[in-house]
């Protein structure tokens, strides 16, 4: 078939039966001409395309980088090809966004090179904000780790919203890219940002990351603006969360006190998911059951006793039965919680002398070495409980007003301790309001 364009006929083939394509730049139909686009779909068509004549005649100006012809072209560009383009585009007067979006996606390091030396500054004439608008994304897509740093600084520093948003989508396309702990903490502090566009993108990146919960938790914490906020709780509700069982020690035939059945309860309206607890003293604990989501084993102990070395990997591995659980460490190896304890003695040190945390006998290496460091991070002194009561009675007079009984719930511990300290002295860390709240908070935001 042949379609008369003037004085010069191009042949336009309709189907692969006719006469063979010849691709010639010369003879491309002008834009708006009716046999442009099936001119065009014979290109798309031929295949393996000679790009060289192409490229010359855009850089020549003898044909002009129209949209629909780059969208061809972009199906064969190898690097070299897309970096010809962009070098183009750069250096010519008139940088319409058509080329750079086409050439840009290709990914490779060359084109990465490029785009992060445009950037920079390091072409010809300086990169005002609408460019910059431009490229950042083209940059995040391109996935280089070293490139994490310029979008981060251009995302989080006062400058054009343009350029905020391009650098924040820039980091969005390229999530995998970029080292997890800063780009959880730049997408934090841009959740929170003046600006709710940013702000509301920010958030979406967040509930992108692994593990989203937790930060999506801690942000509903802050002040946020109506539509942020909003947003945010959407993205809550399509996390739920998993099934927490807390693992305590517990009284004579598997008895949980009050303390710790109050702490789940709250706990399990806090997250709006199950909150079981289980103690090792029950006698006849309930049979691992099928479990239709993962499960969350909590130890609740604050040392690496028997319990913890022993108990609870026994615990895990028959719930492992029943389907996926993971293990979190025993609560005393949590930092945070190290933080609180010591906050906390801190509020009863003294002139000259330090607060006693008493703990229940624990031996061995592990045993040395963890209240060697609990000691240096909270300021206190860990003595060991005595094996008699009149040596407890002796010990609490020696020591009154500086004990703190290691004991998170209702124990013997702190129930001997009541008539010897007082009721306030010897009640169990649960009662203490920071430390409950503290890890109230902690649980809550766990996946």
């Amino acid at each position: 078939m042949v379609r008369s364009l003037g004085p010069n006929p191009v042949p336009v083939p309709s189907s692969a039966a006719e006469l063979p394509f010849e691709p010639d730049p010369g003879s491309l139909p002008a834009p708006g001409h009716a046999d442009r686009w099936p001119w065009l779909l014979a290109l798309r068509r031929h295949k393996p395309l000679v790009l060289e004549p192409w490229l010359r005649a855009i850089e020549v100006g003898q044909l002009a980088p129209e949209s629909d012809l780059l969208a061809v072209l972009a199906d064969q560009l190898d690097a070299d090809a897309a970096v010809r383009l962009l070098r183009f585009w750069w250096q010519s007067p008139d940088r319409t966004p058509d080329l750079p979006n086409l050439a840009g996606r290709l990914r490779d390091r060359a084109v990465a090179n490029l785009l992060a030396e445009v950037l920079a500054d390091r072409g010809e004439g300086r990169v005002d904000p609408a460019c910059q608008a431009l490229l950042l994304p083209l940059l995040g897509y391109q996935r280089q780790a070293r490139d994490f740093l310029l979008l981060q600084r251009l995302a989080l520093q006062p400058g054009p919203r343009q350029v905020r948003q391009a650098a924040l989508e820039g980091l969005i396309l390229g999530l995998s890219a970029w080292p997890l702990p800063a780009l959880r903490s730049t997408l934090f502090t841009l959740a929170s940002d003046l600006d709710p566009l940013l702000a509301g993108v920010a958030v979406d990146g967040l509930a992108r990351l692994p593990d989203p919960r937790s930060p999506l938790i801690l942000l509903s914490r802050s002040s946020l603006e109506a539509s942020v906020a909003e947003r945010l709780q959407r993205r809550l509700r399509a996390l739920p969360a998993s099934t927490l069982l807390l693992l305590v020690h517990g009284r004579a035939d598997g008895f949980i006190p009050q303390d710790f059945r109050s702490l789940a309860a709250e706990l399990e309206q806090r997250r709006g998911a199950p909150v079981r607890l289980r103690a090792l003293t029950d006698p006849s604990p309930p049979a691992p059951e099928p479990l239709g989501d993962p499960l969350s084993l909590i130890p609740l102990f604050l040392l690496p006793g028997g319990h913890v070395r022993h108990d609870v990997p026994a615990i895990a591995t028959a719930l492992r039965r029943q389907g996926p659980v993971r293990v979190l460490p025993f609560l005393g190896a949590w930092p945070f919680w190290q933080r609180a304890l010591a906050a906390e003695v801190a509020q009863g040190a003294g002139d000259g002398w330090r607060p006693r945390l008493l703990h229940h006998p624990i031996a061995g290496p592990l045993a040395v070495r963890y209240l060697a460091h609990l000691e240096r991070v909270t300021g206190a002194t860990c003595i060991q409980t005595p094996g008699a009561y009149g040596d407890l009675a002796a010990l609490a007079g020696d020591h009154r007003g500086e004990l703190i009984p290691l004991s998170l719930g209702s124990s013997r511990l702190s129930e001997s301790l009541a008539p010897l300290l007082g009721e306030a002295a010897a009640a169990p860390l649960l009662a203490r309001t920071a430390l409950r709240e503290g890890l109230l908070q902690a649980l809550e935001v766990l996946p």
